[in-house]
């Protein structure tokens, strides 16, 4: 054991016994724990734990709604810091690594020092650690080199930050790590000050995303930063009663009543009166058309707060969405508008879309080809407001022997019989815009390597270069693979999947869809300039029994092949690829006027036969279930 070794374990033993320490208080509790209650052994060094894969998963979809909402400020703080070799971790509430911003060139020592995604620092695993000590005193710290009860993290300067969700309950920890660092604890003071800022804009984001519905109360105790930068934030609801809070929201109230703020259980649901003189119908005289100065309220305990009253956002109830989807569309950014009819899911999606839209935070596009992955990525480029270009890459379609040149440009002379001059990259393209990576599960290993730099540093290097370029990105991905799977088979790096997937957007397939008719016509205008043709009973049963493996893009060229073939104002069933007609006619089980003429005797019938199962009669009538739903609803039914 080394002498360095000895005197750690001899000075943590001590301190155990009872011997005075001139280490913070945080640190003397936390040792004595670890050997009190964790039964741990300073003498015995325990190397970094990494959780396995399956577990990963499970503590990141547990945190997801919280991992997409803190990524984009933990973009920007790793920006500030990436140049002084800090490492970002954001741990949850079991301290196991959840998201990680690290550089890839250190990726090897990271991982062994526990600087990575995955790796647990619960004090109970890792010993007194930042991470840990954080989860369990609920406040921001730093440990530094020895003050880990471990010796083997000894070289490691860690500051943490608590992230509180808006009930007051502890959600997460940020951390910022160096491998490496200055030998006075004093020279992490700007990290801690920076991990503290995070963690309150991530508190008030979280708080604003829960309760839009609801008033929420901004304070700080200066007027200067009130309505860009606040302190603290409560929500409230009309009835004046507290709803949510973030942390140092938590404290004011708790200050103001007396009370302790570990307990948020004693402040949720309370009246707003019982902590500040203000009732909630004068919540409208503290919004931003008065000055900052002006908007002062005074707290129970006497103090003077500064307060920005933001209002509920007006939300769409399902039943105000008419049948041409207009309610919805009116929610949502121009450019998003009309990807949809009136089916549910995409609905919900598109109202997603339009909230990650001005989010610089990567967003994966999940779905069966021709699902119109695409156009969605489009649409979210230019509700963005980005400026620079949106650029496509279908990933499947490029030869592995020029994916690499083609994303990353190269220098002239690199290749014999290239251009002369080069030529720009297409992530360079991208620059202050939008980089689309279709079909990303396709992407050969070598490449993934390459494109995780460039997405961890903003740097893009053409070939044949000595320096890097900056370059400005926001990423969309897509893929009709499951990714998770892909890492699973060793096909797909994960970490690079944890920077593509910080929002994922599921588009459903054209067969699970009930805006099946509103597509077709939206189709038909487009393709044959406004004039809409009719289609016959028979064309109709042929387009809604199909099961579409192309999506999208299949019912395009269907009905593009139509309008080619038909002749007057109305498409026929024998207008249609030859693959409808023929599923058509396997799956029906009565002529089609059966259905639409014959009176609603006959489908009421199967879909008694059937006990009310709406899928199981539609498969037996040969039609979709949006076609039958209609019937349903038409006849006054309810099922």
């Amino acid at each position: 054991m080394q002498s360095s070794h000895v005197a750690h374990v001899q000075e943590i033993t001590a301190v155990w016994q009872g011997s005075l320490s001139r280490r913070d208080q945080a640190v003397v509790h936390s040792w004595r724990r670890c050997i009190e209650h964790y039964r741990l052994d300073p003498a015995q060094a325990c190397e970094a734990y990494i959780v396995p894969d399956s577990q990963l998963r499970e503590h990141r979809q547990q945190s997801e709604a919280l991992i997409n909402i803190a990524r984009s400020g933990l973009e920007r703080l790793y920006q500030q810091v990436s140049g002084l070799n800090y490492v970002l971790l954001l741990s949850d509430n079991k301290g196991v690594t959840v998201d990680f911003l690290g550089s890839e060139g250190q990726r090897d020592a990271l991982r062994q020092a526990g600087l990575y995604m995955g790796s647990e620092w619960s004090e109970e695993r890792a010993g007194t650690c930042a991470v840990g000590t954080c989860l369990h005193t609920g406040e921001a710290l730093t440990i530094h080199q020895n003050d880990h009860f471990d010796h083997m993290h000894a070289p490691l300067s860690c500051t943490a930050a608590p992230i509180y969700h808006d009930d007051g309950k502890l959600a997460a920890v940020l951390d910022l790590s160096l491998l490496q660092s200055p030998q006075a604890k004093a020279s992490q003071g700007l990290a801690l000050h920076l991990a503290n800022a995070a963690t309150r804009r991530i508190e008030l984001a979280n708080l604003m995303a829960c309760h839009r519905q609801e008033w929420i109360l901004c304070l700080s105790q200066s007027p200067e930063f009130l309505d860009i930068d606040p302190e603290a934030a409560i929500a409230i609801d009309g009835s004046g009663r507290i709803k949510g809070m973030t942390h140092t929201g938590a404290r004011i109230l708790a200050r103001a009543a007396g009370v302790d703020w570990r307990n948020p259980a004693g402040l949720l649901g309370q009246s707003l009166v019982r902590f500040v003189h203000l009732e909630v119908d004068q919540l409208p005289t503290l919004m931003r058309y008065r000055p900052t100065q002006e908007r002062v309220i005074m707290a129970r305990d006497g103090s003077v707060l500064f307060a920005h009253a933001i209002e509920p956002r007006r939300v769409l109830s399902n039943r105000s969405v008419g049948m041409d989807g207009a309610a919805v569309d009116a929610a949502l950014p121009e450019a998003l508008r009309g990807l949809a009819g009136t089916d549910a899911a995409m609905q919900s999606m598109l109202l997603k879309a339009a909230r990650l839209a001005t989010r610089e935070m990567p967003v994966l596009l999940q779905g069966e080809t021709g699902s119109g992955k695409e156009y969605l990525a489009r649409a979210i480029h230019t509700a963005s407001g980005r400026r620079g270009n949106f650029v496509a890459v279908n990933c499947a379609a490029l030869p592995e022997s020029l994916i690499e040149s083609e994303l990353f440009g190269y220098l002239a002379g690199t290749y014999t019989g290239g251009a002369a001059r080069g030529r720009t990259g297409l992530i360079e393209a991208a620059d202050g815009g939008t980089l689309f990576l279709d079909e990303i599960g396709d992407m050969p290993l070598a490449l993934q390597s390459r494109l995780l730099r460039v997405l961890a540093e903003s740097e893009v290097m053409p070939l044949g270069a000595r320096t890097s370029k900056r370059v400005d990105l926001r990423v969309i991905s897509a893929s009709h693979h499951d990714l998770s799977a892909l890492v699973e088979q060793g096909r797909f790096r994960a970490d690079l999947l944890y920077r593509l997937n910080a929002a994922v957007l599921t588009l459903p397939a054209l067969r699970e869809r009930t805006d099946v008719e509103w597509l077709v016509q939206q189709i038909l205008h487009r393709r044959n300039k406004g004039d809409v043709p009719g289609l016959s009973p028979e064309a109709w049963q042929a387009l809604q029994a199909y099961e579409w493996p192309g999506n999208l893009r299949e019912l395009d060229n269907a009905l593009v092949l139509a309008l080619a073939l038909a002749e007057g104002s109305c498409i026929e069933v024998q207008d249609l690829p030859e693959a409808l007609r023929e599923r058509r006619l396997a799956t029906s089980t009565g002529s089609p006027t059966t259905v639409h003429s014959t009176g609603e005797s006959s489908w009421q019938q199967v879909l008694q036969a059937c006990s009310g199962n709406v899928s199981a009669a539609a498969r037996q009538l040969g039609i979709s279930r949006s076609t039958l739903h209609r019937y349903i609803k038409r006849a006054g039914l309810t099922h």
